[in-house]
């Protein structure tokens, strides 16, 4: 399985980049996994909502020149579907056995993803009806990519 993580920015935190890494190298006995990161904007403070409209259609734009065609696309969303952990292994496992070879998360930027990212998803997950910095986002992520892994092969890991 290949697994890529598609985000807006940069992690400027090293904390947060060395726990990424970490569950990366963890997940290297499951999945092959690639994070792209594509660059973001800068968003102004008090922005209206059509500057911010702008700001995810040019981030979205570089998330779809990078997003590959073969893949099962998974965007984070807050109106997606929310997924015990269990059924998010499920999903993962039920995508394997019907041949997706490579699914592609997609996390946008601090003001969300552009309209046309989340239309070229196959689906939308939601983490929850809080909202998470972006950054930390991919850290939970990638804990609840290696959680599925392990309940898949049927591996103890901590609750």
């Amino acid at each position: 399985m290949k697994i890529t993580v598609l985000c807006v920015g940069k992690i400027k935190k090293k904390f947060l980049s060395d726990a990424v890494d970490d569950y990366k190298r963890r997940l290297s006995s499951h999945a092959q996994v690639n994070i792209i990161e594509v660059s973001d904007e800068k968003t102004p403070d008090g922005a209206s909502e059509t500057v911010e409209k702008q700001i995810r259609e040019k981030e979205g734009k570089r998330l779809l020149e990078k997003m590959p065609k073969d893949a099962y696309v998974i965007a984070l969303a807050i109106d997606g579907k929310k997924l015990s952990s269990e059924h998010f292994s499920e999903k993962i496992e039920e995508l394997t056995v019907s041949g997706v070879s490579h699914i592609v998360f997609v996390i946008g930027g601090s003001i969300g993803l552009a309209d046309e990212v989340l239309r070229s998803a196959d689906m939308k997950l939601s983490f929850s009806d809080m909202t998470f910095p972006h950054q930390l986002m991919r850290v939970i992520l990638m804990e609840q990519i290696y959680r599925a892994f392990k309940i898949i092969k049927n591996e103890p890991y901590h609750k």
